[in-house]
């Protein structure tokens, strides 16, 4: 099975920077998806970004489009969120996502989720 850790989370000021990992291992299928989503306390969880290994293609939701750039590096099977100009409105625990159709991760119905990483924005 798919297995997923992030890392990378932390205390950062508003307008900082950070950048999350994903480590994959495990994986069953050649052609798949990742993806981040994000959840506040007492919030639904939200999308963030995804991308698709095999292609590069990939959707932002709106509040981080060109904020946030995700990527994935294919000799160290990891997946990166850059995170910038952050906003205390991104504090959240973050979640790592995998699935084999990026529509699937996209709407947060992806088969894997990692245990997440903590992101805290001061203003």
């Amino acid at each position: 099975q798919v297995q997923l850790v992030e890392s990378g989370g932390g205390l950062v000021q508003a307008g900082g920077s950070l950048r999350l990992a994903c480590a994959v291992s495990g994986r069953t299928f050649s052609s798949y998806a990742m993806g981040w989503f994000c959840q506040a306390p007492g919030k639904e969880r939200e999308f963030v970004a995804a991308i698709h290994w095999s292609t590069g293609i990939t959707r932002y939701a709106d509040s981080v489009k060109g904020r946030f750039t995700i990527s994935r590096d294919n000799t160290k099977n990891t997946v990166y969120l850059q995170m910038n100009s952050l906003k205390p409105e991104d504090t959240a625990v973050y979640y790592c996502t995998a699935d084999t159709d990026l529509r699937t991760v996209v709407a947060g119905s992806g088969l894997y989720w990692g245990q997440g990483t903590q992101v805290t924005v001061s203003s």
